[in-house]
């Protein structure tokens, strides 16, 4: 490890040497891209990542003193992914500027993908809003390019903050927008009915009984299998119990589904508030008599 450290150290001398030398056409700067790119191998194999990342940032600088665009914005992706194990913020920030540089050259796929690694990289923060941005930002790219499943998965991501921070009309219109993607393809198809209960659980949180059956009517007429489902019961069995306003059936009606197919952790904390304003809409009424 020490002797990895030092020789990235003596790679690095030499790469800031070759620098300040005189060079013809641009030659020491590819020089010093070489010498900085075998620096920061050094540093990585010495498990010296902030090293190593502030390196690939100085052969991004050569990159594009020698006008390789699509070299230096692998550089920042190189940089990103050495500063992910040490400096979410540093990490975040090459990224971004990798995009950049893979804007500026055509490559739309390249800066989806890493619009993605932005993403997940303030998930794993718990920066909730960041993340929907940039997986919405993902969506856009791969969309534009062509390449629906990478778009869909980002836009289920958006869908899932988007419900955890009560945007529950924003989320609806993904999970339905989805849905009708996946009819017309066989197979995604088997995902629909996932698809359409979320959708449902989202249109439940929003307490609005009418507005909770005629999304059940729009989703038979969307696809006519899924008023014969189990997700289908329960959205409606759980639709009587706000309009009954009755806790107990509710109670039951998610429990009979849960022993069948497990509810996830994201549906399990929709639901518990779908059942908190009905308890507290049920003390309203015990306190009005």
């Amino acid at each position: 490890m020490g002797d990895q450290l030092a020789r990235g150290e003596e790679f690095v001398k030499k790469a800031e040497k070759k620098l300040k030398s005189w060079g013809l056409f641009g030659s020491k700067y590819e020089d010093a891209a070489d010498l900085f790119d075998k620096a920061a191998n050094c540093f990585k194999l010495a498990k010296s990542w902030d090293k190593a990342g502030s390196t690939y940032v100085k052969l991004v600088n050569c990159h594009l003193k020698s006008e390789s665009k699509h070299e230096a914005a692998q550089a920042y992706v190189n940089a990103a992914q050495c500063y992910k194990k040490t400096a979410t913020k540093e990490a975040i920030s090459c990224f971004q500027q990798a995009v950049n540089l893979f804007c500026d050259i055509g490559r739309l796929s390249m800066a989806a993908r890493y619009y993605k690694e932005i993403a997940e990289l303030y998930e794993s923060e718990q920066n909730i809003e960041q993340a929907m941005d940039y997986f919405e930002k993902a969506a856009d790219f791969f969309q534009n390019e062509e390449v629906s499943s990478s778009a869909n998965q980002c836009k289920l991501k958006v869908a899932q903050f988007a419900a955890q921070i009560e945007q529950y009309q924003k989320a609806i219109g993904i999970y339905e927008e989805i849905a009708r993607q996946s009819l017309t393809n066989n197979l995604l198809k088997y995902g629909v009915k996932g698809h359409l209960l979320n959708a449902g659980i989202c249109q439940l949180c929003k307490s609005d009984v009418v507005a909770i059956t005629n999304a059940l009517e729009r989703y038979h007429d969307l696809d006519p299998t899924f008023s014969g489902t189990r997700e289908y019961r329960l959205l409606a069995d759980i639709a009587s119990a706000l309009d009954e306003e009755d806790v107990t059936k509710f109670t039951e009606v998610v429990k009979e589904f849960h022993s069948m197919t497990p509810l996830d952790s994201w549906k399990t904390t929709l639901l518990l508030r779908v059942k908190e304003r009905l308890k507290a809409k049920e003390l309203e009424e015990d306190d009005l008599t």
